[in-house]
């Protein structure tokens, strides 16, 4: 009898969910959970919990438990190497961060630092989102992934998109002043001059990060430049305001964005009457005709009540458990090394890859437009009974840019 409960005692622990091994994979996230960024911070860290949530139904990752710690940064880069650190000294050996390039650049130089100085106790920093070029370029290392296209592969796509549209004549500039913003107004020059040099730039400008209340007095100028198209990487609370403002003052023009699908943005567009004529662009979009990535979308939706804003978190955390499988291993040295030049199945459809001369992850890129939904498709955003819409898909090929990186490697 005594052999049987000892038996028993050791087998119990292997049934279900509870053959956990015995290190579970912490993942930090830090991002803004106050401030002027949290809304974007918080749709940010539901999606991540969801995606552990999936993992852990599915065995984790190699029989580990995932679990998604959360670090609020308030979008400041000294605040978030404050957290890194905690982050780090509670056990975390991977970090997920992706409003704010300030913040990303500040995190790479860290995570670099760290693991020159701490051998055998490295970490990798899984960037979703912050997309200053320079992140994949000058400024690149080892232990930094990008699963997000960089500001100057949006900018190809949406440029490219722009040059066969002869009524954009007339284009203003409107940007948050740091280090993404600034890429997207030195970009869309640069591209704009070689793809349509006749286009106008009728105003070029830039403003404090999260801080601005009222917009109006930059619709105003827009208004008297006489801009047909707008083109802005404006995030979170300053797109929404934004589009806010420009329904308040009646501004009747077509905006080009990175972001506009955030938090509060599709209800502002609503609120302009602009049907198809605000357009972002996205690695995938609730409507994008992939039946996979809808039924995904479908799900995500019933469980956390949030639109996916970030389908490249999903292919974040399928290419980490990926990575992992192939090196048999969740140390942080081992799967780095496994994750570069490896291929991936996206969410909304196609092959990305993790390139390895920059780690910066290459996909489809998508250009939608928001408006009134057609018959096919089934989301809107926000209750607004508007969706988006797809005017326009670059496939993984054409959306590939040249890198400048010289990574240095361990």
């Amino acid at each position: 009898m005594r052999k049987f409960t000892l038996a028993i005692a050791l087998i119990a622990p292997m049934l279900g969910h509870a053959a956990w091994a015995e290190d579970t994979v912490k993942i930090g996230y830090i991002d803004p959970l106050s401030g002027g960024g949290a809304s974007v911070g918080e749709g940010g860290l539901k999606t991540f919990q969801y995606l552990a949530e999936e993992l852990n139904a599915k065995g984790g990752i190699l029989g580990h438990k995932v679990e998604i710690v959360p670090f609020d940064n308030k979008t400041n880069p000294q605040e978030s190497l404050v957290q890194a650190q905690k982050a780090i000294d509670a056990g975390v050996r991977y970090i997920t961060q992706g409003n704010g390039s300030s913040v990303g650049l500040a995190l790479e130089d860290f995570v670099n630092k760290h693991n020159t100085r701490n051998p055998g106790k490295e970490v990798l920093y899984f960037n979703y989102a912050a997309v200053d070029p320079s992140m994949t370029n000058e400024k690149c290392n080892y232990w930094h992934f990008r699963w997000d296209a960089s500001s100057d592969i949006k900018m190809e796509a949406l440029t490219s998109y722009m040059k066969d549209i002869p009524s954009i004549k007339k284009v203003y500039l409107i940007n948050q002043d740091y280090s993404f913003g600034q890429s997207v107004r030195s970009d869309a020059r640069k591209m704009l001059a070689a793809k349509r040099s006749d286009v106008e730039i009728v105003g070029d400008e830039l403003h404090p990060l999260l801080k601005v209340t009222d917009f109006s007095p930059y619709i105003a100028k827009i208004k008297a430049s006489g801009a047909d198209s707008v083109i802005t990487g404006n995030w979170g609370q300053d797109i929404a305001l934004l589009l806010k403002a420009a329904a308040d003052a009646g501004l009747k023009v077509n905006w080009y964005t990175y972001y506009a699908g955030g938090a509060g943005g599709p209800t502002a567009i609503k609120q302009t009457g602009l049907d198809h004529q605000v357009f972002q662009l996205t690695e995938g979009f609730a409507n994008s005709g992939n039946q996979a990535a809808m039924d995904y979308e479908k799900a995500f939706r019933a469980k956390v009540n949030l639109s996916l804003w970030y389908p490249r978190a999903v292919n974040e955390m399928r290419m980490f458990k990926a990575a992992a499988e192939k090196a048999n291993s969740i140390e942080p040295v081992k799967v780095a090394a496994a994750l570069e030049d490896l291929k991936l199945e996206v969410l909304d459809g196609g092959t990305g890859f993790m390139r390895k001369d920059d780690h910066q992850f290459f996909q489809p890129i998508y250009v939608s437009s928001f408006g009134k939904l057609a018959a096919n498709e089934p989301f809107d955003e926000e209750n607004t009974g508007w969706g988006w819409h797809l005017v326009s898909k670059v496939d993984t090929p054409q959306a590939m840019v040249s890198t400048t990186c010289k990574m240095a490697r361990p």
